[in-house]
């Protein structure tokens, strides 16, 4: 069940990144292309299988003309651990914690959440929990988006689940 759907306008987004004192934009990101915004908690099981896939996509496409965020529904000190334990380089930003305004604002029920946002700001696909069709989709959406060609998100060896409940 997504949380908005594909079509609907995104929701601006301007939250601090971790480790940083500078902060997010999706307005301003958009200005470089498509983004990937990927809601989590850190206490996720689903979001801890699914954001080592993130980063792939991540690793494959970075500079390229896309953008991938993630947005924490925890402390900053607790979202570092996370992102050191899983090896996530993407930049990561902050949910206020109190109320989640930005998590709120698009409808969130469950993580992980994926939103494919396109250059004109519009979400093109709304993914919750873990769907291994929709993360293939990404990646082609990605590749497309970039021109590059597209990376083995799965390797052969891998045992990856088709879906998982967020």
């Amino acid at each position: 069940m997504p949380a908005l759907e594909s079509g609907v306008k995104a929701p601006e987004i301007n939250l601090p990144l971790l480790k940083s004192k500078e902060s997010f934009s999706l307005g301003r990101a958009l200005k470089q292309g498509p983004v990937l915004a990927a809601f989590f908690k850190i206490s996720c099981p689903v979001c801890q299988l699914a954001f080592p896939y993130v980063q792939r996509l991540f690793a494959a496409y970075q500079g390229k003309g896309v953008s991938i965020i993630g947005i924490s529904q925890d402390s900053p000190a607790d979202t570092a651990r996370f992102a050191q334990e899983f090896g996530i380089t993407f930049p990561i930003a902050l949910d206020d914690t109190k109320n989640y305004p930005v998590s709120g604002s698009y409808g969130l029920t469950n993580v992980p959440s994926l939103f494919w946002i396109t250059a004109e700001g519009s979400i093109e696909l709304s993914s919750v929990g873990w769907s291994k069709a929709e993360m293939e989709d990404l990646n082609r959406r990605m590749a497309a988006a970039t021109g590059a060609p597209q990376t083995e998100l799965f390797k052969p060896a891998e045992n990856v689940p088709d879906f998982k409940p967020g």
